[in-house]
């Protein structure tokens, strides 16, 4: 059987990884839009967090596996439609992610100075769409809308000292304007209560004991939690126990004449309703909050606009809601409510021989282990209907040898793993000159040129 997979994030890799393991013979080849592999581990995963990345290490095997070949620098949907790769496969899998993000719909969204953490996130971690973001970082107080886990990653590389992420693999102009950077308070903003943040505990930990940067955290919005909390589950319990310790907490006394350091806070409970603009209009200055009141308890709590505002003093607004898979190919159906392909375990509903894995299957929630075991998941539904005969290998498909062709004609050259190991080849020799485990390429052409494509 020849299976194909579309896009070479975790989700595609872990959907090829388990197919290849579970099945003697099948063989998959996996698809990616840019030359690169390897989606958020590459583009999302914060530079300070090289540990998170060391699955490159396990999708690489799998690359370079015998039954599995890599197409870079392919996008499907445009280089090559959904309807021709199952003309050239026995199954499809779309494992593509969530290239968008959710807008707030508010006034003043599109300032100047306003960001998706998203775009904040592809523009410091060097994903090529985002490497002219040039964020203005000339203001004092930047805040960012979301209490998850990106948002604290934003908040870290807004306040880490620079010689921590010298050592890193941010990208080099993104380190440059943060050595320029006037950013010395960050707010977390969320339209819920502390029992409804989304972050874990492993990073609330590190931005607590994040060096110069104190917290700052009102006890007054901790005020009867511990009673609250004391049947929530563990890691719930211990993260609020972590919160309402370091609100608590006696700051350390400044030294005399000392510079205050670098602050962050988080605020609960308000909810944005516009981002105000400077006198002249050329930028944002603050931000208008609904303060609210929560109905209902825990996860399930709803944010309900008590009638009152409150005006917050910002020059730099990040938004970081969440991100948002798109449609990929009219030929796939598209749930646009959810941004999720309408799915039964990976399983494409009405289309037989169609799977999803990863974000655009379930929404974009998790940690690179939901979806790892999300894509074994789905990898499983394909090994299912291979073994029970709902897809039919007696027709031979070409696989690549059709797609190629389809390529060539419409002027497109694919990019290979080992093109792709001669980039990273490239960046890691860049890196070691400058005392980082590597210096990304941030521009497509670049990239290519390196492999005289």
């Amino acid at each position: 059987p020849r299976v194909c997979v579309v896009g070479s994030g975790p989700a595609g890799f872990y959907t090829a990884q388990h197919i290849l393991k579970h099945h003697g013979g099948a063989l998959v080849d996996i698809y990616e839009k840019l030359p690169v592999p390897f989606g958020l581990v590459r583009f999302g995963v914060a530079p300070d967090h090289p540990e998170v990345k060391n699955v490159i290490n396990t999708f690489t095997q799998t690359a370079r596996s015998e039954r599995c070949t890599y197409y870079g620098n392919v996008t499907v949907g445009k280089d090559v439609t959904v309807p021709e790769l199952r003309q050239a496969y026995h199954a499809v899998v779309l494992s593509y992610g969530a290239e968008d993000n959710r807008v707030l719909g508010i006034p003043g969204e599109n300032l100047p100075g306003v960001y998706s953490a998203r775009a904040f996130v592809g523009w410091y971690n060097g994903l090529p769409e985002n490497r002219d973001l040039k964020p203005d970082l000339s203001c004092e107080t930047a805040l960012i809308l979301g209490h998850g886990n990106v948002a604290l990653d934003i908040a870290r590389i807004l306040l880490s000292p620079l010689q921590l992420l010298r050592k890193t693999d941010i990208t080099d102009s993104s380190l440059a304007a943060l050595a320029c950077s006037k950013v010395k308070r960050v707010w977390l903003v969320g339209r819920r209560g502390p029992l409804q943040v989304a972050f874990t505990i492993k990073e609330l930990r590190e931005m607590i004991n994040l060096p110069g940067a104190r917290a700052v955290l009102d006890p007054a919005d901790f005020t009867g939690l511990e009673n609250a909390v004391k049947d929530a589950p563990r890691p719930r319990k211990r993260l609020t126990e972590l919160m309402i310790k370091t609100a608590l907490e006696k700051p350390v006394e400044v030294q005399a004449g000392a510079a205050a350091p670098r602050a962050w806070g988080l605020k609960f409970q308000r909810s944005p309703q516009e981002v105000l603009p400077s006198a002249d209009g050329r930028r944002v200055r603050g931000i208008r909050m609904a303060l609210t009141r929560l109905e209902g308890s825990g996860d399930s709590a709803k944010a309900i606009p008590t009638g009152d505002t409150e005006e917050l003093e910002c020059g730099l607004v990040l938004s970081s809601i969440g991100y948002r898979s798109l449609p990929l190919d009219p030929a796939v159906p598209f749930d646009s409510q959810r941004g999720v392909i309408p799915n039964s375990s990976g399983r494409v509903e009405g289309v037989p021989g169609l799977y999803c894995s990863g974000w655009v299957k379930r929404g974009p929630t998790g940690v690179i282990i939901t979806t790892m075991n999300d894509s074994f998941d789905t990898a499983q539904s394909v090994l299912e209907d291979l073994q029970g005969g709902v897809l039919d290998i007696s027709p031979s498909r070409e696989g690549f040898g059709v797609v190629e062709s389809i390529l060539r004609s419409r002027g497109v050259r694919p990019v290979s793993f080992s093109d792709w190991e001669k980039i990273d080849a490239a960046e890691v020799a860049r890196g070691k000159a400058a005392g980082k485990p590597r210096e990304k390429i941030v521009d497509p052409a670049e990239m290519l040129r390196i492999i005289s494509h």
